[in-house]
């Protein structure tokens, strides 16, 4: 069997930044069981299969627009996964040549819409606002809570019910230096709860950037950002994620209504780092915007 394989940093227009997936061309039947034992080999947080819907006498990677997409971290399979569609996008529309303005994945959670804007990839997903904790939720939560800042003061607990994502948004004092500086200890997370609400935490402080709705303006001073991040997922596998595409479904509605405007530059301050540009709209989705390099091919 032989599979052409690439490896991406999305999130980033650096090398060896962003979040790193694999994307794994499938022109033919690949048992599961080879799906998850290959993505357990390459070890990365995701591998992405990839494979067009329709066949034609000309290269379908070149000129097909609508492919299945299915994601496995070295564990399981996973009904969505940002960063690795982000990747699969860069791969074909850069690294295949394909032809079209827009492509559209088939995923256990949906259609999935990437387009080419610029220099940038634009993905279409579900927007997953997040809101205050039910009583029962915090008394189901109150051990995680208690340490989940480590330290650092708590302004608002939020959660993502559709996503099992906490959102901690931490008091505007809090500074990139201290969210960056922050170490967790994930293993006594996952003794404090058993994942059955939360899946994940994302922890987050208002940036530095003036409140803007014109990107273009934004991009101009590279160092600053309306809201900053970390995630962190053990419950996943995922000690801590460096770029988290469906963490910014999340951010993106709630920093959008905390700062009144629809579109925001956001950085996950992970080692690694990365960038998304967030714009919230009015039809229930968001766009996140991103670029990618590839790594191997």
């Amino acid at each position: 069997m032989k599979l052409h394989l690439f490896t991406v940093d999305a999130f980033t227009d650096l090398p060896f930044c962003g979040n790193p997936a694999a994307v794994v061309l499938l022109s033919q039947v690949v048992e599961e069981h080879t799906l998850q034992k290959l993505a357990k080999e390459l070890n990365l947080s995701e591998t992405a299969y990839v494979k067009p819907l329709v066949s034609t006498a000309e290269d379908p990677w070149v000129h097909c627009s609508r492919f299945t997409l299915r994601w496995f971290t070295p564990t399981t399979e996973v009904p969505l996964c940002g960063h690795a569609t982000l990747a699969t996008a860069h791969v074909l529309f850069h690294s295949l040549g394909n032809t079209s303005h827009q492509l559209e994945f088939e995923t256990q959670s949906g259609l999935l819409v990437a387009r080419r804007d610029g220099h940038y990839i634009v993905l279409d997903f579900p927007a997953n606002p997040p809101t205050p904790l039910t009583p029962s939720e915090e008394t189901q939560l109150a051990s995680l809570l208690k340490v989940v800042s480590s330290g650092l003061q708590v302004e608002q607990l939020l959660l993502s019910r559709t996503t099992k994502k906490l959102l901690v948004r931490l008091h505007h004092s809090c500074t990139r230096e201290q969210l960056e500086a922050l170490r967790l200890d994930s293993a006594a997370w996952m003794s404090l709860h058993d994942g059955s609400l939360v899946k994940g935490i994302i922890m987050t402080t208002r940036g530095n950037l003036e409140v803007t709705n014109n990107l273009q303006e934004a991009q101009k001073n590279p160092s600053e950002y309306h809201c900053l991040s970390r995630y962190f997922a053990p419950w996943n596998g995922i000690a801590e994620d460096p770029v988290t595409g469906s963490a910014h479904t999340v951010l993106g509605p709630h920093w959008s209504q905390e700062l009144s405007i629809s579109k925001l530059r956001c950085r996950q301050c992970s080692p690694r780092g990365g960038d998304v540009l967030v714009t919230v709209r009015t039809d229930g989705r968001v766009d996140l915007s991103g670029q990618a390099v590839t790594i191997i091919q």
